[in-house]
């Protein structure tokens, strides 16, 4: 069965405060994301009503690539993006692989962080350690940007040589979850709670990436430097909104409602998987940063990578080359759920 997306969440999603002038008149933040339970911040905020009450209306769209995002970003089709913090430093520095990125690359800063990745490298079921992987393929979303140096160093750790694995271009998690299930690629990494989706199918966890690597960022909320500055009150707005929202998944009496949000929108996750995700996503130490922090340790191991593995010949900068946290800063100040 082809792992797909329920209706919802492939619709433009525009929310409105009745009470809240300036959120009636403005078009909405159009937000792309990748469909995974990343989100589950973002759906609580939709649901709750936290964008309403804080004057803001959103449109979130899903995005196949990395490459379709970033295209998007940079011509303005969308305003924000739910996106590795590997891909802002890889665009940031020329390197991204959406056309024309390398001859004029955007000027992106990343504002908040959402996780530390959340991934598990996932393997097909006769893949039961890193030297099955051999002469195998692995798939990725693009070859130079995102979570492709993760997996190349989970390899590396698992005791492969360079070569030895083969990664390919597939796309973002559905299509390399699609492509998984139908036999195309040995594993991939797929972030949690697909990665229940797939074991529940026979599939195998074959590693997480956080015992490997340590600190590390994983997706952030990014958009073009003039962008956040021209439309400062409705970026602070809604990072105040995504804050409640965090606010409320982190509360243990909302645990039932908010399992039954995950499963409206990824129908492919069930009423237990869902729960076993609250457990994983809301950790105490290891789920959502409970304040939408960036964390500095983590994109500097980020940065590591891309030295270790991306196109030669350029330094890179220091993490803060790639941040703004003035707005979160402003965001955090007037935080507070309903």
């Amino acid at each position: 069965m082809a792992f797909t997306m329920p209706r919802r969440a492939a619709l433009v999603l525009p929310f409105f405060a009745p009470a809240i002038a300036p959120a009636q008149a403005q078009e909405p933040l159009r937000l792309s994301v990748f469909p995974s339970g990343s989100n589950w911040p973002v759906w609580v905020a939709q649901e709750k009503g936290f964008l309403e009450r804080r004057g803001v209306a959103i449109a979130v769209t899903p995005t196949p690539s990395s490459a379709a995002q970033f295209t998007a970003l940079m011509t303005g089709q969308v305003d924000i993006a739910s996106t590795a913090i590997d891909n802002v430093i890889a665009y940031v520095e020329g390197q991204g692989e959406a056309p024309g990125a390398a001859a004029n690359p955007p000027d992106i800063i990343a504002v908040a962080g959402i996780n530390n990745g959340f991934l598990r490298l996932v393997t097909a079921p006769d893949v039961r350690s890193f030297a099955d992987l051999r002469g195998r393929e692995l798939s990725v979303d693009a070859l130079t940007t995102g979570f492709a140096f993760v997996l190349r160093r989970l390899l590396e750790r698992g005791g492969l040589a360079e070569g030895e694995a083969r990664l390919v271009r597939v796309g973002g998690t559905t299509q390399r979850m699609e492509a998984l299930f139908a036999g195309r690629q040995a594993g991939t990494l797929l972030t949690v709670p697909l990665d229940a989706v797939a074991a529940r199918r026979g599939f195998n966890v074959l590693a997480d990436p956080s015992d490997m690597l340590g600190a590390y960022q994983g997706l952030t909320f990014a958009l073009r430097r003039d962008r956040a500055a021209a439309d400062r009150p409705r970026l602070v707005g809604f990072l105040r909104a995504y804050l409640d929202a965090l606010e409320w998944l982190y509360a243990p009496a909302n645990r039932a409602e908010a399992v039954a949000i995950m499963g409206r929108n990824l129908a492919e996750v069930t009423p237990d998987l869902a729960e076993a995700s609250y457990d994983a996503m809301l950790h105490p130490r290891s789920g959502f940063p409970r304040r939408a922090d960036l964390d500095m340790a983590g994109i500097a191991t980020a940065l590591s990578l891309r030295a270790a593995y991306g196109p030669q010949g350029r330094a890179l900068s220091a993490p803060e080359r790639y941040v703004d946290l003035r707005y979160l800063a402003e965001a955090q100040s007037g935080s507070r759920a309903g």
